[in-house]
């Protein structure tokens, strides 16, 4: 089974957990089978191999997610990145084309298409599986997977099958309605649309060329930042005649606000926190290293983070977008592939940084124009290069590392470091990259 998992968005809806680098899907929020924590990215990926461990997973992913992509799932997992953001569409064709001409799956193979941060269970994959098989057979050039209303929902738009059967051909398909349309839609049949589909890959891999002047996958790479913004409903969808749609009756959710994630959560609280016996579906999500005491509320969310601090209603939770889009904050938190940090204390000519190097790995080796470095050494062991000199260091040791120095550290442990950056212009773009030469 070929599987693209669509990564994208900032999830903005679930501040402060998420930011612009740290998605909502690669919150660790869920406790897994051994009783430690797990992503959406996580579990969805556990549950696909778990059903076939031959699947060939792809993630389409922005550059900003690909470092949290390799620390939360390795490096097994393929990954079509995008350059810049350009709509589903533009993102299948280039994952498309990157299987086909990178990996060299057959245009006669099927391949699936799905969010990566649906609540689901292992039927969802068993049903992912089936709609493959049924895209490869060939009786439409598109197969969806039409999710069974539980609700009139008003924010998925609705496919209208041209009959009852488990796989039918679509009649029409419908815009998200308000409440009393949507009503009238699942009185009528009407299946949600979860965004879940499968082609053939020669389909796509046509519909890219006739669409975009490009030549194979390095090409449709390079002139990625001028194609047109456009959704794959738009392009590809809303123009083919040919469209069945598979009935998928289990358990499918999305937890794109709060609301809909506590309601999937397996405890009341994740971290240090407190909730008397006044307190009443009180959910509780502290990253921080201090407690939270919660006395005497109801229905209410409360998430901390290096971002911040949200304390709201449950129900208004779901209305959090527009005032976090006002606020203008350095990311405070982002997982690497190699790690991932914590930002400590900013001041006007100062930054302190709390870094966490994963066993075996490093940093590029690089230097900063406008600002020194001092790296204290917290817990562990590893090995730092300085302008080509190598030290072994250990807890307690200070390097000093001067504006224009090339440095880098490898961690033989885990490493734990205090950075601190001192200069008068420090910014996230001051760095240059170089080659380390063994």
């Amino acid at each position: 089974m070929n599987i693209v998992l669509l990564s994208g968005g900032s999830g903005k809806r679930l501040w402060p957990l998420s930011n612009d680098i740290r998605s909502k899907q690669f919150i660790k929020i869920f406790k897994a089978e051994d009783g430690s924590y797990e992503s959406m990215v996580q579990r969805v990926y556990r549950q696909i191999c778990k059903v076939d461990r031959e699947a060939v997973v792809t993630i389409a992913t922005s550059k900003t997610q690909v470092s949290a992509i390799h620390n939360q799932l390795g490096d097994g997992v393929g990954i079509s990145v995008e350059p810049c953001r350009r709509d589903t569409f533009p993102a299948i064709a280039l994952a498309t084309a990157y299987l086909h001409d990178v990996q060299g799956v057959s245009e006669e193979e099927a391949v699936v298409v799905c969010p990566v941060d649906p609540y689901v269970e292992k039927d969802y994959f068993e049903a992912l599986e089936a709609l493959g098989k049924q895209a490869e057979q060939g009786e439409a050039n598109l197969v969806l997977m039409g999710m069974e209303p539980t609700y009139p929902s008003e924010k998925y738009g609705y496919i209208i099958p041209k009959s009852e059967e488990a796989t039918s051909y679509v009649k029409t398909f419908k815009e998200k309605p308000d409440e009393e349309t949507a009503k009238f839609y699942i009185s009528q049949g009407a299946l949600w649309n979860g965004g879940v589909f499968a082609y053939k890959l020669g389909y796509v891999l046509k519909k890219a060329h006739e669409l975009i002047d490009f030549t194979d996958y390095q090409d449709l790479f390079d002139k990625y930042e001028t194609l047109n913004k456009i959704s794959f409903d738009y392009a590809v969808v809303e123009k083919e005649d040919s469209i069945q749609v598979m009935r998928f009756s289990g358990y499918w959710k999305d937890l794109g606000t709060w609301n809909t994630l506590t309601e999937e959560m397996s405890e009341n609280i994740v971290g240090n926190a407190i909730c008397n016996d006044t307190c009443e579906d009180v959910s509780v999500i502290n990253e921080l290293d201090i407690p939270i005491l919660c006395m005497g509320l109801k229905n209410v969310i409360v998430s901390a983070s290096a971002e911040g601090i949200l304390v709201s209603d449950k129900e208004q939770s779901s209305y959090i977008k527009p005032f976090v889009d006002k606020m203008k904050q350095q990311v405070m938190f982002a997982e690497k592939s190699w790690g991932k940090f914590e930002v400590q204390d900013i001041e006007e000519e100062s930054m302190t940084i709390k870094i966490t190097l994963n066993p075996g790995h490093s940093m590029n080796y690089h230097s900063h124009e406008h600002r020194d470095e001092v790296w204290t050494i917290l817990s562990g062991t590893g090995t730092t290069i300085v302008d080509g000199m190598e030290e072994k260091v250990c807890p307690g040791d200070v390097v000093t590392m001067q504006a224009g120095c090339r440095h880098t550290i490898i961690a033989d442990t885990e490493l734990k470091i205090m950075e601190v950056q001192l200069g008068k212009e420090i910014n996230v773009n001051d760095k240059t990259k170089y080659e380390l030469s063994k």
